[in-house]
């Protein structure tokens, strides 16, 4: 499912126009992203949680070369799928 599709079938559920539908979903991702950016962690009870882990700066290769770089520190999104989310699943 991409965005669009997931736009129509909030749309279809919700009985919301499709733009209507559009800004609902781009507003759930903003406040995702800001409240990730902001250091905070979003828990979705019966859902799962959205949280940022830092990672370590490393060693790595060059896969063509074979020549060793750097791999700069970074924060990386992480999700943890809820109770709810993987009892639907399963």
């Amino acid at each position: 499912m991409n965005k669009n599709e997931l736009v129509g079938v909030v749309a279809d559920n919700t009985g919301l126009s499709r733009s209507d539908a559009a800004k609902a979903v781009d507003g759930v991702f903003d406040a995702i992203s800001s409240a990730l950016k902001g250091g905070d962690e979003v828990r979705l009870v019966g859902f799962g949680t959205f949280t940022v882990s830092q990672r370590a700066a490393s060693e790595g290769r060059n896969p063509r070369t074979g020549e060793t770089i750097q791999i700069p520190a970074s924060k990386q999104p992480k999700f943890k799928a809820g109770k709810g989310l993987k009892d639907a699943v399963n």
